[in-house]
């Protein structure tokens, strides 16, 4: 006998003594659990498979009567994936309830004790299926507004090489057509319109607002490649004009310079008059009224 008693103690030698306050402790095993009839067994999981005989169960829903085949060492959230395709139930939207308690998916069915021939009753849980057809919805939503925004930026990588293509034609000197331009700037408008219009959450808003500083960047771009387009044209004509047109353009300028602060009313120019001393006096009896003084 204690021989027996020494080698059932050198099997568990992995166990320990739980600590833990209080009357009674438990042994706790590494890979191992305690079942509720006190036996210890092999800890599981719902995705192991598992072989031997089959019980069968019998599930109500509503009038109907469905009878199941399954392993008990099954989990009842297997038990719920098999009673979809008969219900048309999501297996989240399911309550198995089993001598009057609701039984969480993880647990396995012999551990609660379901045998051959139990009875569960399988009922909708309304909530639940109301929020996984929201959060559907809002995946749905997140999915269309996330391929909008991969539309749309492919669109603005092609008209951002346009853009890039236009730079570095003005920049080099050369004249650009100004409805190449302005076409251009109503595209990438236009893109900016389509992003205002996706409403989107979290990442997709991120996504969305970068697209947006990328096509503000770009009109921009655009605004000042006008500029320095006008700038080219005026450059270009001067160019073009004769070498006497020019000459004669800049005699106007220097006499226009040298005659505008004579310019009265009219526009006509007049030079100041000569200072004589008779003049002087004339100047002098207007401010003062007094004939001015005679010095010898």
């Amino acid at each position: 006998m204690l021989k027996k008693n020494s080698k059932a103690a050198g099997m568990l030698s992995p166990a320990r003594q739980s600590t833990g306050g209080g009357g009674g402790g438990g042994l706790q095993v590494a890979g191992l659990e305690v079942r509720p009839g006190g036996m210890l067994v092999q800890q599981r999981n719902s995705d192991q498979i598992f072989s031997g005989p089959k019980v069968k169960v019998r599930v109500k829903y509503g009038s109907a009567c469905h009878e199941i085949s399954i392993l008990p060492q099954s989990s009842f959230g297997d038990l719920k994936k098999m009673l979809a395709g008969l219900t048309g139930l999501h297996p989240n939207d399911q309550k198995l309830i089993y001598k009057e308690k609701e039984r969480n998916s993880r647990a396995f069915l012999d551990e609660v004790g379901v045998t051959n021939g139990s009875k569960l009753v399988l009922t909708e849980d309304v909530l639940s299926r109301e929020r996984r057809v929201l959060e559907s919805r809002r995946s749905e939503k997140i999915d269309k507004a996330s391929k909008a925004i991969a539309e749309i930026r492919l669109e603005i990588d092609k008209l951002a090489k346009q853009v890039s293509n236009l730079e570095l034609e003005i920049y080099s000197g050369r004249k650009a057509k100004e409805a190449v331009l302005l076409n251009l700037i109503e595209l990438l408008m236009s893109q900016l319109l389509k992003l205002d219009g996706i409403v989107a959450d979290g990442e997709v808003k991120l996504q969305r607002r970068e697209q947006v500083r990328r096509v503000q960047k770009y009109i921009e771009t655009l605004d000042l490649l006008k500029a320095k387009d006008a700038g080219n044209e005026q450059r270009h004509s001067n160019e073009r004009m004769p070498k006497q047109m020019q000459h004669h353009l800049e005699q106007r300028k220097q006499r226009n310079l040298t005659t505008q602060w004579g310019t009265i009313g009219s526009g006509v120019a007049a030079a100041p008059p000569p200072f004589t001393s008779s003049s002087a006096a004339h100047n002098f009896r207007y401010f003062y009224g007094n004939p001015p003084l005679q010095f010898q």
